[in-house]
């Protein structure tokens, strides 16, 4: 008898864990375009996507003749419901996507552009950041 209990017992325990709400599933396909210091929630996921700011900015003015494209360097941090947050660094430059656990998150633009004869304040900035994850 004790035994038919605690199968039971464990039988709940999965489903229910299988299907807490702190596990979501799914596919996710969101565009968030945040300025330096906002944060977004990523649907379908217990994470958060904060722009910390744009660390450097060497992008050839769109004014100008440049030999190289040059780069700029936005930093993100992932914020998990629980746990510690962690930061990427994303590139203008090689627009490599990075991963956190399940997700993929991907600069798409960085603005505004670059001129020769005008700086951007940092509050300026306004990353357009993809995330995305494959459904289950």
């Amino acid at each position: 008898m004790k035994v038919v209990v605690a199968l039971i017992a464990a039988a709940v325990l999965a489903a229910c864990t299988a299907n807490s709400p702190n596990t979501p599933t799914g596919p996710v396909n969101a565009q968030f375009v945040l300025a330096p210091g906002q944060t977004a929630a990523v649907p379908n996921t217990n994470l958060q996507l904060a722009f910390v700011g744009v660390l450097g900015d060497s992008r050839c003015p769109a004014d100008a003749f440049c030999i190289q494209a040059g780069d700029a360097i936005v930093r993100v941090d992932v914020v998990p419901k629980s746990g510690a947050p962690r930061s990427y660094d994303l590139h203008t430059g090689d627009v490599q996507p990075v991963h956190y656990d399940d997700v993929t998150i991907a600069l798409e633009i960085l603005s505004p552009y670059l001129f020769s004869s005008r700086t951007i304040a940092p509050a300026e900035y306004r990353a357009t950041l993809r995330v995305t994850r494959e459904g289950k």
